[in-house]
Parts: structure tokens; C-alpha cells; sequence
């Protein structure tokens, strides 16, 4: 494990600038206004790239597409024209809102759901706990409960699939070069025009079958609704006049195949264990005992009688080869010096809370009812995917490395935090209260610093112009929870090392994908 990064308690004028070019309204999945616009590149070769889930481009096949001069194709263009030339202002305003670029839609509307779930299930009457249940999501508490691992989870899986089903979808445009419908026949009321990608399959189709598919199996009771948006997407595509009807069909098909790939490895991924019965929670804190001679202890009132997903650091990771490759060093004994001088510190930003620090500590909060830290890196990516004119392919790209990264942190994070057992703060200063809630998980290491350094990480990959301002929100982010009171100092600055050190296994891959 590399060493901790330091974090400086006097924020840099970048980080603080920088800050405030975010809307007031961060907790809020808004949805980006931009129009349709033209791509800074095409990546004609994008369907050579290396997917992660496919063993190659052509795993899944499609049949070859009539040619333009076929009566078949002529007569899906003569349709196509009449839906586009004959648009209602509701159709009108659907081709608005899907834009060139829905992956960037689908992403928000992921961003909607898991703000949506993000509610922790309250204690029953008599005190008891009554968790979600994936068999029976519509018995109170609803399931999912969206919390980081869960919404992380979520989102690296739609990203993976909607990149690998695009790596497909370049492959067959470029192998077929069926011509975009405005370009057959010029009376074509085209709404999205510069971009001249070929049509088969239609890479809007392909997002919108993925996205559907991937999104109902993690939130099942959103089926109708997002089949609903499905639909609306794929009709737009005729309304735009971006895609006869033999585009969308095959394009759809990719979408779903690779769906039901990406969902075979969610089955087995491990996920639906990492909520684990008591017994195996006791028993990963009395090994942390027995070795470190301390321990967590949850302090709710009733207190749960599991905390937060317990098993979550033995989920399949995406690119890290172990969790115990990147397990960090042990944190400082309690009582030892340096954890005295976290202690000290901890009491000095109670007793002196300032306005600056308190609002650092809410912006970066991300707690309850919000789209999670993993969320907020996803809306950091999608401003600037648009900023930087991306194609639905890079687009689904970045949020695929993205959110593995940010998925391999999480679990490794909670690797830690259940290895060591760790107590917070709250446990170990008598009297001590936060400004922020406490999490029902160890402290040791800190989430919002694994989660956040991660995804500056890959983004200044991606972004590189960008890279000073992401990392400087990373380690704003990690000391939000120190002045919240949530962490101790060591906590975020270990925390930070090993999103880095994590996010640099993801960027490997990404970088002999083909892509550069």
C-alpha cells in the first residue's frame, strides 16, 4: 500500500472555486441541458476496442442490412419520413430530451432511481429490523435500499453493458456502412444532423434495450416505468429521423443480449450475500477483536443488529486482482500517539465549526435521498462528457471505467472497514457529536475518500486538462467527513491512497483497450 496522502486543512483556492461550478441543487440527479450536438470525434475504430464483458465485438450476431436501393428499406424509409415530417410538439419535445447522446440520459435516470431508494429501512414497532427482500421488492421496506455499495454496483454494471453493447454496435456501422437516413434522402427532417455515423444498428437502440434491462433487474419496481422510457426512446429515434425501423431493431437486440450477459455475472457476483445474518457479522467482529483488540459498535437506538452490507468487500471485483493486494496498513491503536493527535484534532473542528467547513461537510454529504458519493462522481463525469462533445461510445466508456473503479474501491473499502472493525469516532470520544449523522458501518477506511479518489482518478485520466481540479475535489471530499466528524484524519487519508491505488488497475486496462 502506497503512502497516505496528506490532506491539507487550508483548502486551495482551486478546490473552493471550483467547488461552486456545481448547482446549489447537487443533491438532485438534475437532468443536463444541452442540446444535440456534434461529436468531437466518431471513433470509426471503435469497434475494435476491447470490451469487458464480451469476448469480442461479434459475440453477438446480427444479420447483414438490406441495401438502401431494396424495396424493404425503401418502403421503412417512406415511413420514416412521414413519422419525422409529421412530429406532434410531445414528439418534438421527446427528440429534445433523448438528444445524440442518450447514454448520458440513461445515466440520470439511474441517478433518479437510486436517489429514489436511497432510504435506510426504519425499525419496526417492537423494535426490530425487517431488511428489503429481492424476492418480494414491493413489501415494506421496498427493495432496493440504495445505499453507496448497492448504487456503485448499479451503475458500473449499466456502464459496462451499454459500453460493450456500443463496441458491438460500432463494429456492424462500420462493417455494413449502411448510410444515416438523411443521407439516402435529404428530405429527411432530420432532427440530429453533423454526425454521420452509419445507421445499422441504431446505437440509440442498443442504450436504450441496455439500460432498461440492466436498470429493472436493480430496481424491479421501476420496470413499467423505465419500459415506459424505453419506449418513448426507441419511438424518438423514428421521430428524429435518425434510424429506420431495421436500425432500431437490430440495435435493440445487441442492447439485450449483452443485458442478459452483464446480469449472468450480477447473479453470481456475490452481491446478494454481502447483507449477511448476525452470526457472520459477530463473527467477523470478534476476529477483528481477537486480533486488533478493538471493535465497532453500532450506537443507533434500536441499534441494527447487522451494520451495512458486511460481506460487500467479497464481491467480484473488475480489475483488482485481490482485495488483500490493495488492504491498507492497520490504523493507529487507540490511545497511541497518533491517534491522540486525530482525537485533538477532531475536538478542535467541534469546537470551532465554521460556516466554510460546515458547508464543506453538507456539500460533499451525499447521505440519505441523494445519488450516493458514487452518484456525484457520475454527474461530476456527465458535465463534462457533454462540455467535451462526446460520442455515445466514449460516453459509455467513461462511465463504464468510471464506476468499475468507484466498485472496486467500494469493495475494497469494506474489505477494510469489516477486517479491521475499526470504531468511529462517536465510539471512542466520550461526548463527541457529529454534524452529520453516523454511517452503520466501521470507520477505517473512509467511503466518500475511496469512492471519490477513484473517480478523480479515472476522469483525470479521461479528462486530462482537467486533473488538478478533480483530484483537489477528491481531497475536499475526504476532509468533508473529517469536519463532519464521521472519519478520523487517517481514515480519509488512507482512504485516498487506496482509491488512487485502486483506480490505477482500472486505468491499466483502459489504456490497452484500443480506445488511444
Amino acid at each position: 500500500m502506497k503512502n497516505a496522502i496528506r490532506i491539507s486543512i487550508t483548502l486551495t483556492g482551486l478546490a473552493i472555486g471550483a467547488m461552486f461550478l456545481f448547482s446549489c441543487e447537487k443533491d438532485l440527479p438534475t437532468q443536463a441541458e444541452f442540446n444535440a450536438y456534434v461529436f468531437a470525434s466518431l471513433d470509426e475504430n471503435g469497434g475494435s476496442w476491447k470490451p469487458v464483458l464480451l469476448a469480442a465485438a461479434d459475440q453477438i450476431q446480427i444479420p447483414a442490412p438490406a441495401d438502401v436501393s431494396s424495396t424493404a428499406y425503401q418502403d421503412e424509409l417512406a415511413a420514416l419520413r412521414l413519422a419525422a415530417g409529421n412530429r406532434t410538439a410531445e414528439q418534438t419535445a421527446a427528440v429534445a430530451y433523448w438528444t445524440n447522446n442518450p447514454t448520458v440520459r440513461w445515466n440520470e435516470i439511474a441517478l433518479e432511481l437510486v436517489a429514489k431508494y436511497n432510504l435506510i429501512p426504519g425499525p419496526n414497532a417492537d423494535g426490530t429490523y425487517t431488511l428489503p427482500n429481492p424476492a418480494n421488492p414491493g413489501a415494506t421496506p421496498n427493495f432496493p435500499f440504495a445505499h453507496p455499495p448497492y448504487a456503485v454496483r448499479a451503475l458500473a454494471y449499466l456502464g459496462v453493458a451499454q459500453f460493450d453493447g456500443l463496441v458491438a454496435a460500432w463494429h456492424y456501422k462500420f462493417t455494413h456502412n449502411r448510410p444515416a437516413p438523411q443521407e439516402v434522402d435529404n428530405s429527411i427532417p432530420a432532427a440530429y444532423t453533423g454526425n454521420l455515423l452509419p445507421s445499422y444498428p441504431s446505437d440509440g437502440a442498443v442504450v436504450a434495450a441496455t439500460s432498461r434491462d440492466i436498470l429493472s433487474a436493480m430496481f424491479p419496481l421501476e420496470k413499467d416505468y423505465l419500459a415506459e422510457k424505453a419506449a418513448e426512446h426507441l419511438a424518438s429515434l423514428i421521430w428524429a429521423g435518425a434510424n429506420v425501423q431495421s436500425d432500431i431493431d437490430a440495435g435493440a437486440f445487441i442492447g439485450e443480449e449483452v443485458a442478459k450477459i452483464a446480469l449472468n455475472r450480477a447473479k453470481t457476483d456475490g452481491m446478494s450475500k454481502a447483507q449477511c445474518p448476525k452470526p457472520v457479522s459477530d463473527s467477523l467482529k470478534a476476529a477483528a477483536f481477537d486480533r486488533f483488540g478493538w471493535q465497532w459498535d453500532n450506537l443507533e437506538v434500536p441499534p441494527r443488529p447487522v451494520g451495512l452490507t458486511p460481506l460487500f468487500g467479497q464481491v467480484t471485483l473488475w480489475n483488482v486482482p485481490t482485495v488483500e493486494e490493495v488492504r491498507p496498513p492497520v490504523p493507529p491503536a487507540p490511545g497511541s500517539p497518533e491517534y491522540l493527535e486525530n482525537e485533538q484534532e477532531l475536538i478542535h473542528f467541534a469546537d470551532n465549526m465554521t460556516n466554510e467547513w460546515r458547508r464543506i461537510a453538507n456539500f460533499w454529504q451525499d447521505g440519505l435521498g441523494t445519488y450516493t458519493p458514487p452518484g456525484h462522481w457520475n454527474r461530476i463525469a456527465k458535465e463534462h462528457i457533454i462540455k467535451y462533445r462526446m460520442n455515445p461510445l466514449r460516453t459509455a466508456r467513461t462511465f463504464a471505467y468510471l464506476n468499475q473503479a468507484m466498485m472496486d474501491g467500494g469493495i475494497s473499502c469494506w474489505d477494510a472497514k469489516y477486517y479491521y472493525h475499526y470504531p468511529r469516532p462517536i465510539n471512542l470520544i466520550p461526548g463527541f457529536k457529529t454534524i452529520a449523522g453516523t454511517p452503520n458501518f466501521p470507520s477505517y477506511t473512509s467511503g466518500h475518500s475511496v469512492f471519490s479518489a477513484a473517480g478523480a482518478e479515472v476522469l483525470s485520466y479521461i479528462f486530462p486538462e482537467e486533473g488538478s481540479k478533480f483530484r483537489n475535489w477528491a481531497l475536499e471530499a475526504a476532509i468533508s467527513r473529517v469536519y463532519g466528524g464521521i472519519h478520523w484524519r487517517f481514515d480519509a487519508e488512507v482512504g485516498t491512497a487506496q482509491g488512487i491505488q485502486v483506480a490505477n488497475y482500472t486505468i491499466a486496462v483502459a489504456q490497452n483497450d484500443g480506445s488511444e
